[in-house]
């Protein structure tokens, strides 16, 4: 992604961010919430309404009785079955129907509700019936008596009037809903804004400014101090951020160093290889003091040679230029003895280092030998250098990998060496060594796809492991 696109998008507005995406969601949330509640309300609306009908409907049926057989005036019996709502009114005792009100009896009757039938699904599906019609039904509504259980109260009437109620109590519950939704959902949408969004949201722009400014100092988060999780959170990223800094610092100042390097290497390498002239000169010499002093002369030479060529090889390569070819791991091991061993022999000729090789003859890799040898050669160095008198080497075929361990009799690494393995000027396990041996061999075997690694070390000596690829066959060989 460019540069303009990662700044793009790290803006963050409108319903991108965080904050509208929870206000949204809360919202829905809760009218869901208010759905569910809606659908048991509605169904109990409609049964209560009709329970209210049957109420009024005994009232008026009780207010028959009262007149001992005296027929009512119709008026008074049109207002009492207007108050019920219905269109007649009958009752049932002992067995027995008796109408005890009625006007305008309708010639049918479109449904039969059974007020004892007072399952959820019997009501929902009523309910809903009632909601979806657009005629009006004529309902004959039977339930009991809420004077005399035994006494069954019969009332045909409309359902109009029923859905217009269901509709107006709906837009009540709706419009309900919204002021709870919205009240709910500004309560939530303050209190995550307050303890969740605000925090992160100063971790996201933490990150930005540190992205765009790593080596300024306020660029790193300040931790709120919080226990809970995005306090912890915010104290690990101030924790990497200045791991990061320093890092950082630490890479410019190995830039610097190599650039200077780089200048003065040539002169630098001039005036050892005169120091080196002159020092086998002095190995010459008639004077047996002078010449009990020129090896150490020449072994202070040449450490200085090594440290200006690792240093310069550690801060100078950007990238290897490998020449790969396939070639056999035990040849590896063999030219490694062959550049290394006349080195350490002209200082030291009486120990002279055994060298065992276990590798298979036929386990290949595909690798620059130069490049190779280069690495192992410091492995090989930094074990003599330690006082290692015996070398060996073996090989085993691990899934797509072959393994090389080489493994040395020398003392061991003290835990400085190996807390700091692989860091520059750290890493020795030697006094005056750079430990840059061992990470230009880590880079070497990862620019051939493999690694390197210290797989054990004590008093009886390390092993370093060394992981290759195994060589990709070729195309005929595997049509």
């Amino acid at each position: 992604m460019s540069e303009d696109g990662v700044k793009e998008s790290t803006k963050i507005s409108g319903m991108k961010s965080l904050s509208a995406r929870l206000l949204v969601f809360t919202i829905i949330t809760v009218m869901i919430s208010e759905v569910l509640i809606y659908v048991p309300s509605i169904s109990r609306f409609r049964k209560v309404w009709f329970e209210a009908r049957i109420a009024s409907a005994e009232l008026a049926a009780l207010a028959t009785e009262v007149a001992m057989g005296e027929n009512l005036p119709q008026e008074l019996q049109n207002r009492l079955l207007d108050h019920a709502g219905a269109h007649g009114i009958a009752l049932t005792k002992d067995g027995m129907r008796i109408m005890a009100l009625s006007m305008d009896m309708p010639t049918r009757v479109d449904q039969t509700v059974l007020m004892k039938d007072d399952s959820i699904a019997h009501l929902l599906k009523g309910a809903f019936q009632t909601l979806v019609q657009n005629n009006n039904r004529i309902l004959r509504v039977i339930g009991p008596s809420t004077v005399n259980p035994k006494t069954m109260v019969e009332v045909i009437l409309d359902e109009s009037p029923l859905r217009m109620a269901m509709y107006d109590y709906s837009e009540r519950i709706l419009a309900l809903s919204i002021v709870v939704s919205l009240f709910t959902a500004a309560f939530v949408y303050l209190s995550l804004q307050w303890l969740m969004v605000r925090p992160m949201g100063l971790i996201t722009r933490s990150m930005i400014r540190f992205r765009e400014k790593p080596e300024d100092d306020e660029a790193i988060i300040q931790p709120s101090g919080a226990s809970d999780e995005i306090g912890i959170a915010q104290q690990v990223l101030a924790a990497m951020q200045r791991d990061l800094q320093t890092a950082l610092k630490e890479k410019t100042r190995l830039a610097a160093l190599g650039s200077a390097v780089a200048k003065i290497n040539h002169d630098l390498r001039n005036t050892l290889a005169t120091a080196m002239l002159i020092s086998d000169r002095l190995a010459k010499s008639e004077d047996p003091d002078v010449r009990e002093i020129a090896p150490r002369l020449i072994e202070a030479i040449d450490k200085a040679v090594t440290l200006c060529s690792h240093t310069l090889h550690f801060v100078g390569e950007t990238g290897l230029h490998l020449f790969l070819e396939r070639l056999y791991l035990s040849d590896l091991f063999d030219e490694t003895k062959s550049a290394v061993r006349p080195i350490h022999l002209a200082h030291d000729a009486e120990n002279e280092t055994i060298w065992e090789n276990h590798i298979p003859q036929m386990f290949e890799i595909d690798g620059d030998m130069d490049q190779l040898v280069r690495a192992v050669g410091n492995l090989v160095n930094n074990a003599i250098q330690a006082g290692a008198t015996k070398l060996s080497v073996s090989a085993e075929e691990s899934g797509p990998f072959i393994k090389l361990y080489l493994t040395d009799n020398g003392p061991g690494m003290p835990d400085i060496a190996i807390e700091n393995l692989f860091k520059p000027f750290q890493g020795s396990a030697r006094k005056g060594g750079t430990g840059l041996g061992l990470i230009i061999a880590k880079d070497i075997m990862q620019s051939h796809g493999g690694a390197l690694e210290l797989d054990s070390t004590g008093k009886d000596g390390s092993t370093f492991l060394l992981t290759f690829p195994k060589p990709v066959e070729d195309e005929e060989a595997n049509p």
